[in-house]
């Protein structure tokens, strides 16, 4: 078993909200309680291993920033206690730790010297900052100057080598541009691959897929489930569809966690068969008919039927739905129906899972009658037409002349 770098053991936080700053005077002088308690996080634990990644999600306001900042020793907490082996880095808010009016160079020594790192490691490791950071001259240039990318390609390259027994990260990789977000994801894999364990926060599902080894949901400052990032996730996206759900209309089918919804129309068979193979097993660049079957016990004017295909690790490939399309769909009162989605799978050889909704409108956050996570399965072997590397079979039209230019 692993050795554990981290615990949080029955943390809870509690901040005190005055209508103005008079109920605090009064509650000093009078002794007597002028504030509304607000429970930011309630009892929280857990354990984080040597060389884990630890995923964190949940809605707006679910409690994931506060713990954070408990861990980072940022705030204390109300009650319980965070037991740290060895060096933790958080990267949480922007423009943490930095002088606007100091020069990025000075800023490495500042922020570094604030997350743990002593002068001589600093001084080993800051050509090696500015190179990943790839901010050229602007290294000298002050912080006031940065766009909000460039601050945080500084910001992750002092932490990234300040070298933490943890490494937190919430919310920072949305900002900057793609080379650099896919950069910091390889540098966080392989320091991963070296036993750094790792707390990263996103509302980017598939980087959570795809980087964690398990997942925490939070809601209203409470840890409600832990697991398996795909089954964690699947009940986060549960959440979101019961944002809208006034009447609490919205329920898991008791003996299928990744099934949900009013039932009011009911996925019964969901296929997906190519048209050569006559089964589930299909090249790639065959055409494929994805078959979903529903029933309907009422009557209604317009609903969506959508589709999402995943592959092994959980990951989004492609999805689209009859909304998107400019299929108006209607259905009557205990009739079942059948809905095609004809299509060349160009999609590369693997293993991959389809979801199917029922919903109103353009997603199932206005009103969701069935989600149907791993609704089937099927494979892609071998390649139909030219091989190709990758995920997706993009089929190019090459062109090659000679431009005339003598060199």
């Amino acid at each position: 078993m692993k050795d554990i770098v981290l615990e949080v053991k029955d943390v809870s936080k509690i901040y005190k909200k005055y209508d103005n700053n008079l109920d605090r005077l009064k509650e000093i002088f009078f002794k007597k309680e002028y504030h509304k308690k607000f429970i930011a996080n309630k009892n929280i634990s857990f354990s984080l291993f040597k060389g884990e990644t630890l995923g964190i999600i949940g809605i707006n306001g679910a409690g994931k920033s506060t713990i954070l900042k408990i861990i980072a020793g940022v705030i204390s907490p109300t009650s319980g206690e965070v037991i740290r082996r060895g060096r933790v880095t958080a990267l949480l808010e922007l423009g943490t730790g930095f002088n606007d009016e100091m020069t990025g160079i000075d800023n490495i020594f500042l922020n570094g010297s604030l997350i743990g790192m002593t002068k001589e490691e600093i001084y080993q490791k800051k050509e090696d900052i500015i190179e990943f950071s790839e901010l050229g001259e602007y290294i000298r240039e002050p912080i006031k100057t940065y766009s909000s990318g460039m601050k945080m390609r500084l910001a992750f390259s002092i932490a990234i080598f300040s070298e933490p027994e943890v490494f937190i990260v919430d919310e920072a990789l949305s900002v900057g541009d793609a080379h650099f977000q896919q950069k910091c994801i390889s540098a966080l894999k392989k320091r991963k691959n070296e036993n750094m364990s790792i707390i990263y926060v996103s509302h980017d599902l598939n980087s959570l897929k795809l980087l964690c080894d398990r997942v925490i949901l939070l809601s209203d400052g409470i840890v409600i489930e832990e697991g398996m990032p795909e089954e964690v996730i699947n009940s986060y996206n549960f959440l979101i569809s019961k944002l809208n759900d006034k009447e609490n209309l919205i329920l898991k089918q008791d003996n299928n966690p990744n099934s949900y919804g009013t039932f009011d129309i009911e996925i019964i068979k969901a296929t997906v068969i190519g048209k050569k193979s006559k089964s589930n097993i299909i090249s790639s660049g065959e055409n494929a008919t994805i078959q979903i079957v529903i029933k309907s016990k009422k009557a209604f004017k317009n609903i969506t039927i959508g589709i999402l295909i995943k592959d092994r690790y959980g990951q989004d490939i492609y999805g689209t739905n009859t909304y998107y399309q400019g299929k108006k769909l209607s259905t009557e009162a205990d009739k079942i129906y059948i809905c095609d989605f004809n299509m060349p799978l160009n999609i590369g050889i693997g293993k991959y899972t389809l979801t199917a909704a029922i919903h109103l409108d353009e997603n199932h956050l206005e009103e969701c009658y069935h989600w149907l996570d791993r609704a089937t399965e099927f494979e892609v072997a071998g390649v139909d037409g030219d091989l190709f590397i990758g995920l997706c079979k993009l089929d190019p039209n090459i062109t090659y002349k000679e431009e005339g230019v003598q060199l």
